[in-house]
């Protein structure tokens, strides 16, 4: 499975904060996501399907504390993701569901997200992108370094997923 080091924070000076990121990126995408999340007893299963782009399955498991902390996941391309969510919601039955707003700017081996919830607000993800084997200390690091460029305070930090707080 992959790795991320993760952060989700509020966003509180989302102008600036939008800004500072787009001034970090190499290059930037917009996208339209809805996540259905599925009940999984082993860790997380969203199907996210984004308006042209492809779709795909997610499945991860992280830590549900504040601050950088590691997510592992692995992706499963979907070719038809209607099909694969009625599917899924019969043998195992849905949580919750996300529509976002996403903001996609790619600093690096970082992916930084502003996002806009349906229903939550605004908030900015970091995923620093670990390779096979690095320790995770320096992808803390460089998402402390990335949290400070873009404003980001310790109150600000959530643990949980967006599906959490629906």
């Amino acid at each position: 499975m992959a790795v991320n080091i993760e952060i989700k924070a509020r966003a509180r000076g989302w102008k600036e904060q939008v800004r500072a990121g787009l001034a970090l990126c190499d290059s930037s995408e917009r996208l339209t996501q809805a996540d259905t999340f599925f009940n999984c007893s082993n860790g997380r299963l969203k199907l996210r399907e984004q308006r042209g782009k492809n779709s795909y399955l997610v499945f991860y498991r992280r830590e549900g504390k504040k601050g950088p902390k590691a997510s592992t996941y692995t992706l499963v391309p979907v070719k038809d993701a209607a099909k694969t969510r009625r599917a899924l919601s019969r043998l195992l039955g849905v949580t919750k569901k996300v529509f976002k707003r996403r903001l996609v700017c790619h600093a690096g081996r970082t992916r930084i997200h502003f996002d806009e919830v349906r229903g939550l607000g605004r908030f900015i993800e970091l995923e620093v992108v670990m390779k096979p084997g690095e320790a995770a200390a320096g992808g803390r690091r460089e998402a402390a370094g990335l949290m400070k460029a873009l404003g980001i305070k310790k109150a600000d930090l959530l643990a949980g997923a967006y599906a959490d707080m629906l």
